[in-house]
């Protein structure tokens, strides 16, 4: 808000127009629920048919490796947003952001109503498939008109909404997804035609972002700005393939922890996991109050995320269980906005959407091997509760590697870092 957020550092100014960012009132109420629509969408795809995957095992169980294809409609667009986000990022910078989202979101109703009039399984899982490409466009481009229409805290309070908008929806679709599927487990593809109705809005609503203004960058970065910052992203992008196993472990493994302390009771088990997923829209909704830079906060919150992760490997009852899982999503909540508003700080408006497609192809393939690493990780210390534990170590100790780093770069330049200028 004006007069009240100190400019942020050069390398963080955003890039767009005034008129971007001053808007106020029902257009830009409308733009911002456009763009956390469009941020919803890859979430739908993720969750809606996990509900009548049983139903579809059913149909095509004549199908020879039905057992094992059936879930991979449901995994598959993650996979394929996860390999084509960074080719998304290209395209983003070099089409346009407006343009690229109003197209994938049209082909994201064409591909994901596909199943609605396929008989084959190869071929709807062809047809998820391209869902993921559509996503990856989509969620590309959302996240770096973000970081275009606004800069400071503004695009913080935004980021993080971003954050809460996916943690809830994603309970949300689960829930339209089961009663849907009463119908019938084709009946959920219907909801993907909900996009043709954004397309035409995002059309009218979302301006084109333009580049900086003459003079936003001081002189000494005029060279430099047509070198990609690789090096700074590759560690932020790192940390976010770490951060995407943190932020992804509650969700998928809740119900077999509570299963392993003899809680079957799918209601209870409803319970705990939407506890845990409100507590992730409280972490996020704490680091849009904080005010705070993100690059400081990180090793604060990875170890409130390893703190979780140690109560729950010791809970012998579901109540603590329970606890340690807010715990937890208390600080994923706070991860995910901060890695992604840490990586929004190293990006050009030029460089934006490539560096944005590379950082969420490091969160959805973090996501993607999350379940993996957790398999392998059980299988070697014997529990699932173990593996947590290991994993809250693993964060402790990458909490432990930022503060000291960050430290030791204090102690040898006692400039003030750029974040603390901000």
């Amino acid at each position: 808000m004006p007069g009240s957020v100190p400019p942020p550092p050069p390398a963080a100014v955003d890039a767009t127009t005034p008129s971007a960012v001053a808007v106020s009132g029902p257009a830009h109420l409308l733009r911002v629920a456009l763009l956390m629509a469009g941020s919803c969408l890859p979430i739908l795809g993720a969750v809606l048919i996990a509900p009548v995957l049983p139903k579809m095992q059913d149909h095509f169980a004549s199908v020879p490796g039905a057992k094992a294809l059936v879930p991979l409609a449901l995994t598959v667009p993650a996979l394929a947003l996860a390999l084509l986000a960074p080719f998304a990022g290209v395209i983003v910078d070099r089409v346009g952001r407006k343009r690229l989202l109003i197209v994938a979101t049209v082909l994201y109703a064409v591909f994901g109503t596909a199943p609605l009039w396929l008989d084959s399984l190869g071929g709807i899982i062809a047809g998820r498939a391209l869902v993921g490409v559509a996503e990856a466009a989509i969620m590309t481009c959302c996240t770096t008109l973000i970081g275009d229409y606004y800069s400071g805290h503004r695009r913080v309070k935004y980021l993080a909404l971003q954050t809460m908008c996916a943690s809830a929806s994603a309970t949300v679709f689960f829930v339209i997804g089961g009663a849907a599927g009463s119908a019938g487990w084709r009946m959920p593809f219907w909801i993907y035609a909900v996009s043709l109705a954004l397309a035409p809005l995002m059309a009218t609503a979302l301006p084109n972002p333009a580049a900086r203004a003459a003079g936003d960058v001081p002189p000494a970065e005029t060279e430099a700005r047509h070198s990609f910052p690789w090096r700074q992203l590759a560690g932020i992008c790192a940390l976010t393939f770490f951060g995407a196993m943190v932020f992804y472990t509650v969700p998928v493994e809740m119900s077999y922890l509570l299963d392993d302390l003899g809680v079957e009771n799918s209601g209870v088990i409803g319970l705990a996991t939407a506890i845990a997923s409100a507590a992730t829209v409280g972490g996020a909704v704490t680091f849009a109050r904080l005010k705070r830079s993100p690059d400081p906060m990180l090793p604060a919150v990875l170890a409130v995320c390893a703190v979780g992760f140690g109560v729950m490997s010791f809970a012998g009852n579901a109540p603590l269980l329970v606890i340690g899982a807010v715990v937890n999503c208390l600080g994923t909540g706070m991860l995910l906005p901060a890695l992604l508003t840490s990586a929004m700080s190293r990006l050009a408006f030029e460089d934006r959407g490539r560096g944005t497609g590379l950082w969420m192809a490091a969160f959805f393939g973090g996501e993607f091997v999350c379940p993996l690493v957790l398999l392998a990780g059980e299988s070697a210390v014997g529990s699932l509760a173990g593996a947590l534990g290991v994993l809250g170590l693993a964060a402790a100790l990458v909490a432990a590697g930022l503060w000291a780093a960050r430290h030791r770069v204090s102690a040898v330049d006692p400039r003030p870092l750029p974040e603390q200028l901000a």
